[in-house]
């Protein structure tokens, strides 16, 4: 059986860690590699970090923030936000990043997905969903796929994109949902088990953590492979070993921290 993943978010905009509610209302978090240190330290399994602004404002990728986490952490790096083209996947590779992350790029040229995933593997090539419930004019409420920091709505169904997306040759996805991000109240544990049982791929499940509890109830009830937090850690409310523990007792399979940080 494999483990489940802990894995703290950095969100990033120009250059600091940022932590907001539904995606708006960002407060500073700290310096990228100082947090990085710390969770690597902590006995995280892996780190992700999004350039949150990058797509929204037409800017590059953040090659030099991601070498200089990659050169001091030994955890694997999974690096979103302002990837447009395939050279973009290869300079965030070349810098450190183990895993690269796309969503407003996918949805705009799902090619790219499969590009990417023809030149680095499946194994490097995620795709982030940035999803939200949304009630129609007649009641039925949707799940539809937002980009460009959640500005905009595509009108995809969430179920189709990641199917789509898996065929393209996508090798995790990384579902965040909206309406949760931030709250502390919780993941949306119906779309993460509906969007794991539809792909055969693991689902990293994003938004809403507040207590170890939460990070349980999706890791079962959910169903996802892996539980990404962001405020939890940030403002040191919970720590990666804390949680750990919680899901250990509790007979969840996850790496003991002492190995994490022994590069076990």
């Amino acid at each position: 059986m494999l483990t489940k993943r802990i894995i703290p978010c950095l969100d990033v905009d120009a250059g600091r860690v940022v932590k907001g509610v539904k995606f708006f209302d960002h407060v500073d978090a700290g310096d990228p590699v100082e947090q990085a240190l710390f969770y690597d330290a902590g006995g995280a399994d892996e780190l992700v970090f999004y350039d949150i602004t990058a797509s929204h404002e037409g800017r590059g990728i953040m090659t030099d923030v991601v070498r200089r986490v990659a050169e001091s952490v030994f955890m694997p790096i999974t690096v979103g936000g302002g990837i447009r083209e395939l050279d973009d996947a290869m300079r965030l590779i070349q810098a450190g990043a183990e895993k690269v992350s796309l969503n407003s790029a996918a949805v705009k040229n799902p090619q790219l997905l499969a590009d990417i995933s023809r030149r680095f593997g499946r194994c490097a090539t995620v795709l982030g969903v940035d999803a939200n419930r949304v009630t129609q004019p007649d009641g039925r409420e949707v799940w539809e796929v937002f980009i460009n920091g959640g500005r905009v709505n595509t009108h995809k169904d969430v179920l189709a994109w990641v199917c789509e997306a898996e065929k393209l040759g996508a090798g995790e996805i990384v579902l965040n949902v909206m309406n949760s991000d931030g709250t502390l109240e919780g993941y949306d544990i119906e779309m993460t088990r509906a969007v794991s049982e539809r792909v055969t791929i693991p689902v990293v499940a994003s938004g809403g953590a507040g207590k170890p509890e939460d990070l349980y109830r999706v890791l079962t009830a959910g169903k996802a492979d892996a539980a990404l937090a962001a405020s939890i850690f940030h403002f040191r409310t919970w720590s990666v070993a804390q949680v750990k523990d919680y899901l250990h007792e509790r007979g969840v399979l996850v790496r003991p921290c002492a190995e994490v940080a022994a590069g076990g």
